[in-house]
Parts: structure tokens; sequence; C-alpha cells
């Protein structure tokens, strides 16, 4: 399936592909702000997805039309592979890269770009890139301490005999990042012979295969982790390290006025002072037992504090990370779900819709003045671009990873206590709401938020750092299209 758009002069340009897997918004958001900066430098772009769910793929086309949509076939797992990966998402995500393969090499055979971007998940693809001699780079949607993790993974697999699963919360170390207690890595490297750590480990040397590593996050904010990585000291003994390209943070712009409707969270947040309303959010995925839902109701309550707070529908039991189909928040009955009396007792000062929200412009709105996230590396850099401190409660993947970066390396969140456990009780949800708007450490912290903000508004303006790394892949990329003309 292909969605065609842009003009006929495109055709002279070098073409980038950038290929991303299927289903996974997370990942395509950055992909797609990624492909209009590479339109800005010259270039053509594509962005290829993986054989699977498409619905989406005619409104983000839409979006954007001076851009290239492709989608590869779906692929199909052989037997025993299905059963392998049948318990993990991330193994069977890897898989069906894998079997796209063959497509992928056609595909590619056919646009003859100048450059392959590939996310991690798609990283069999560097063998049909080295096989055409197609330059392949890795694109990375997460922090760039995460990508110094995944590089020195290797080195700790072979330093223990242990899973990560059996260590508890003992500290597991790495050059140029914080401590990071073993029971917060992803779930998929949890257990040192399963399919998904295998990948894992692999994708450590198809990194340093590869042309360079591109990172949404920015040097000034990671400076440690970059300089760890630079230096190679996260690079397995005998192999190369791979260069580093900071070119973020890539964050979706808001709407131009008068395209979409307004939303009434907006015009709700019109009314409220300058940095006073906390906003509670958690992706796409994030959704909670009904018990934790009162309690998180409870909390906001006593905080005295306004609030703006995204609420889906309790998840069954065993479907935690389901994603939610559409409608799933359709007709939810909020007074069934939270304590009796707490929408009419808070409807001076707290504001609750189901299902969605705005997230970059509640964010960038001046009544702000906290965001509750899942610590999803897209809600971070949001948080970040608009100076909003964050109270970290991570859910699931590389979120509780992502946490101990926030709280500890770049002092940017402080933890809801409880998030590890059974249950965040109402008296620490209370008891943060109330500490990050009204106190001096609150303050102290919004300050450092600011200062962040600022850094990335340097990295992405004229002569910064971000856009000097994605100006340098371009001229890289116009040149050895060029050589291939010639």
């Amino acid at each position: 399936m292909t969605a065609q758009n842009g003009h006929g002069d495109l055709a002279k340009k070098p073409v980038v592909v950038i290929y991303a897997p299927p289903g996974m918004a997370g990942h395509l958001v950055p992909t797609v702000e990624l492909g209009k900066l590479l339109l800005a430098q010259g270039l053509q772009v594509t962005v290829l997805l993986g054989g699977g769910d498409t619905s989406f793929l005619d409104g983000v086309a839409a979006a954007n039309l001076e851009m290239s949509f492709h989608c590869l076939p779906p692929a199909a797992l052989a037997p025993d592979v299905a059963a392998a990966c049948s318990s993990s998402f991330e193994a069977r995500v890897f898989e069906l890269a894998r079997a796209s393969n063959p497509d992928l090499r056609d595909f590619l055979r056919s646009a003859r770009p100048a450059a392959l971007l590939i996310d991690f998940f798609c990283s069999a693809a560097l063998d049909v890139g080295a096989e055409l001699a197609v330059p392949t780079y890795f694109f990375l949607t997460t922090c760039i301490a995460s990508v110094a993790f995944c590089l020195y993974q290797p080195v700790i697999h072979e330093g223990t005999t242990l899973s990560f699963r059996d260590m508890g919360g003992d500290p597991v170390h790495s050059p140029g990042l914080p401590p990071i207690p073993a029971d917060h890595l992803a779930a998929a490297v949890m257990d040192r012979e399963s399919l998904s750590n295998k990948h894992f480990l692999e994708l450590s040397q198809w990194m340093c295969d590869s042309r360079g590593v591109i990172v949404n996050s920015c040097l000034s904010l990671e400076p440690r982790a970059a300089k760890a990585i630079v230096s190679g000291l996260c690079t397995p003994a005998g192999l190369p390290t791979p260069p580093l390209y900071c070119i973020g943070p890539l964050i979706k712009p808001d709407e131009k006025t008068g395209t979409t409707k307004r939303h009434e969270c907006l015009a709700w947040l019109d009314g409220q002072p300058e940095a006073s309303v906390v906003f509670l959010c958690f992706g796409s995925m994030g959704r909670f037992s009904a018990e934790q839902v009162k309690e998180m109701a409870a909390g906001l309550e006593a905080s005295g504090q306004r609030f703006l707070w995204v609420v889906r529908r309790p998840p069954p039991p065993g479907a935690e990370r389901r994603p939610p189909a559409d409608g799933d928040d359709d007709g939810l009955d909020l007074d069934a779900l939270f304590p009796e009396g707490f929408l009419k007792r808070t409807k001076d000062r707290g504001l609750v819709i189901t299902s969605w929200a705005p997230q970059r412009q509640v964010l960038a709105h001046v009544a702000i003045g906290g965001f509750v996230t899942h610590c999803g590396w897209n809600s971070v850099l949001e948080a970040v671009a608009a100076g909003v401190p964050m109270l970290a409660w991570p859910l699931y993947a590389e979120q509780r990873m992502n946490r101990v970066f926030l709280v500890e390396e770049m002092r940017l969140a402080v933890p809801m206590e409880g998030y590890d456990k059974k249950m965040v009780e109402s008296s620490e949800v209370a008891a943060k709401v109330r500490w990050l708007i009204e106190s001096d450490g609150g303050r102290e912290l919004r300050q450092r938020t600011r200062a962040a903000m600022r850094l990335t508004e340097e990295a992405l303006g004229d002569g910064g750092e971000s856009r000097a790394a994605l100006a340098d892949l371009a001229r890289q990329w116009k040149k050895s299209a060029a050589a291939d003309d010639g």
C-alpha cells in the first residue's frame, strides 16, 4: 500500500527512507517530524511502515502532503518462531521486521535511496541495507541514556550469569549513567535466556555496524551519556563505536489556528491562574485499575490543587498492556468510577476528560504548573519544551529507566512513590501534587525545567547543535547521491 504525496520536482532530490515498525504511534510521531526536517533540507522522504495495522495511515498521509508513505505487505512468522515469541510483544515485532526483509529488499531496489534510517525494532534491515550498498543508520526515538545502556548491555551480560530479574533492586552500572535498579529495566530484557533479550543484545552489534545512530534528544540535555557513547566507553570490545547524531527534540507543533476546533479543556485552562494546574496524562496505553483511579481521585481532592486529568476506562484483568481500541472509553461512567461525590466537590478546581487531550497544547498553556507523566520519551520532551516540571509515574516498557534518568541525572522530575508497588496511595498523590505547586522545592524544579527548555531551544535554533547535526547528515546524503549519479 502506498500513499504518494508531493510534487513532480521531488524526483530530482535524493531520497531518504525512514523505516518504522507497524502500529506504534509513539515511534511514528517523531518519525514524521524527522521527515519534515529532512524535507526542509532539500531531501525527498518516504516513511516506510512494516506490515501490520495501517488503518491510521490515510490520516497521517493527508496531514503530510510533501512526504510519501508506503506499507510493506503483512509478514507471516514460521510456526516455531511465532510460538517462541508468543509471550513477548517486543520479540514478535523484531521477528516480524526480520520476516519482512524480502519485501524490504524489493522496495529499496526500486526506491534507490541515498540513506535508510531504521527503528531499533527493524534492526534486521541492516543486512538488506548492506547487501544493496544503501547507507543505513538507526533512528532511535528514545533518550541518549537508553542508547548508552543498549550499547553496553552485552558487557553487563558477559559479566554475570544472573538475569536482571534475579537481581531485585540491585544497581546496574553503565558508563555515563546513574546506577539503575535492576527491577527498573524493561521487561523485555529481564530474562537473559528470552528471545526478546537476545534481540536487544544483538541490537548493540547492529548499532556498531551501522553508519551511525540518530537520536531524538540533544547533547545539552544528556551530556554525560552522550560523552560516554562518543568516547567509546559503552562499546563492547572489538566493535567500532558508531557515530552519534543528536537531532532532537522532535516535537509535533501545535495545529495552526483555525484548522481544527479548539479542545474544551484549553478554554477551561484559560480561566485558571498561571502555573496553578497539575496535568495528569499517561499516554495511549496508560490505564489503571478502578482501585488505583479511586486513590488518585482521593489524593487530588485532598491536595486542594487545581487539576486537569485524562482518565481512561480501567482494563480487564491481565490486559493492562493491550492497546485500547477506538471507543474503549465511550460511555465511561465517571461517577461510578470515582469516590461518591468527587466530581461535584471538585468541579470548581478540576476538570476530568476521557480518552484524549491535546497534550502538546495543554503543556504549553501558561496555566499548567506540573505534569504527572508515565515517562514516555515523547511526553518527557514535550514537557521539557514547555518548561513544565514532572512527577514521574512510570508504567511499562522503558519508562522506569526513563524515571531514573529524569530524577537522578537530569533532575527534571521527582517520583510518585509507590509506582513500583501494588498501589500509589492517595496520601502520596496529595503530598506530591501539593509539593509541586506550593513548595520551594517545586519552584526550584520548575526553574531547572525552564533552564532545560532554553537549552533545547538553543539546540534547535540557528547554529544550534541539533540543527547542525541534521544539516551534516543531509550534506553527507546529498554528496553520496551526487556521487552515485555521477
